[in-house]
């Protein structure tokens, strides 16, 4: 058990972001081919390359839920990078449009810090299929919190 308190934790995840130690940078969904590219003020992006195979529905195409984790992932290393240290943000509200398949291949993503207030933070992702169509967009609200 690690005896770091889990707003140690946080900080120390938002000051990778911040930093854009995408190679530092550790979740548990790397083990699903998903990877952070760059972090800027405000913004992430990433890429998904290989899908295994717990990730496709029955008819190949990758699981909405999955697509769900990826914009998650996204969203939440964009509003990592606006965070002061001893702040924290939960998502509060998100909307997920899916606006065509997804097949296995070279997805891609970014998400954005639309506008940040001290309690309240409003972001948008956008989600690329291999050929370059956006597959999926996302908005969310994020509450942000301090120790």
């Amino acid at each position: 058990m690690s005896d770091r308190s889990p707003l140690r934790a946080l900080t120390e995840i938002n000051q990778i972001i911040r930093e854009n130690r995408v190679a530092d940078y550790t979740t548990p969904n790397l083990a699903l081919g998903m990877r952070p590219l760059a972090f800027g003020p405000g913004s992430s992006s990433w890429d998904w390359l290989t899908h295994p195979p717990q990730v496709r529905n029955p008819f190949g195409s990758i699981s909405g839920g999955y697509i769900g984790i990826f914009v998650d992932e996204m969203l939440s290393t964009a509003i990592g990078s606006v965070l002061e240290a001893g702040e924290f943000a939960v998502t509060a509200e998100i909307k997920l449009s899916y606006l065509r398949v997804l097949m296995p291949g070279a997805i891609t993503g970014a998400a954005r810090v639309v506008r940040r207030t001290r309690a309240l933070a409003f972001l948008e992702a956008t989600v690329c299929a291999a050929s370059g169509e956006i597959a999926a967009t996302a908005s969310s609200t994020w509450a942000i919190s301090r120790s």
